[in-house]
């Protein structure tokens, strides 16, 4: 029986697990990862991570990669009607499955749902419903390595950005966090593990910090990943 042609949405650790599930599986053929990329910036959208890097990452784990450039500051309106355009291709191109790695979130997955639907695409959640502290705990036991690279300072302190995930930064986490950040605590980035064919280089540059589009305030705390080039 042929494999279900997807395409994957990628980003952080969660999306790495989920498509470790598919890669190890038999019913899915993960034929393309994609990526929102901010134009101008250079950088994917919400994790702030330079595109050298996301290319190094498609490369290392060897499926082609789009990337998705959406304008600063997105409205949802023009945020669906890119999203659309490029799902229009992926159909006409014969995929019509949308892998995501969310985790529990009822309004985000109604939402991917609703927008795939009339376009034809089925959307799949590998890791949906599964405990989030088993999660984390398996993807390290996997041999992932992982960096925070972006933080919520309402909900972590500004130091977490730019450290590892490993059991001495999960044992560290308040009370009330989610172990994947599912509530959008701290985004990652992943960089070794068993889909990487070699692991991406980088050394680790300077924070950033972000204010609230809505109120003005200090909100978000980036870290640099700045790509080593190999010679």
């Amino acid at each position: 029986m042929a494999k279900k042609r997807a395409a994957l949405s990628f980003s952080g650790k969660d999306s790495t697990l989920a498509l470790h599930e598919l890669l190890h599986g038999e019913e899915y053929e993960v034929e393309l990862l994609f990526t929102t990329v901010t134009a101008g910036f250079n950088r994917t959208s919400i994790h702030g991570v330079r595109e050298e890097l996301l290319e190094a990452q498609a490369a290392s784990i060897g499926i082609p990669l789009r990337k998705i450039f959406i304008p600063e500051q997105c409205s949802n309106e023009v945020y669906g009607e890119i999203m659309n355009r490029e799902l229009a291709d992926l159909k006409a191109n014969g995929i019509d499955h949308i892998v995501f790695g969310d985790l529990f979130l009822e309004d985000i997955r109604k939402y991917r749902e609703e927008q795939l639907k009339p376009l034809g695409f089925t959307a799949v959640f590998p890791l949906w419903g599964q405990n989030t502290a088993d999660l984390i705990y398996r993807f390290l036991s996997l041999g992932y390595q992982t960096i925070i690279t972006c933080v919520d300072l309402t909900k972590l302190p500004e130091n977490f950005s730019g450290k590892e995930i490993n059991d001495v930064f999960m044992e560290a986490l308040p009370e009330g966090v989610d172990p994947c950040g599912e509530n959008g605590e701290y985004h990652s980035f992943v960089y070794d593990g068993p889909i990487f064919n070699k692991p991406i280089r980088f050394q680790v540059g300077k924070k950033k910090f972000s204010k609230d589009v809505y109120t003005g305030e200090t909100r978000f705390c980036f870290t640099d990943l700045i790509p080593l080039r190999e010679f």
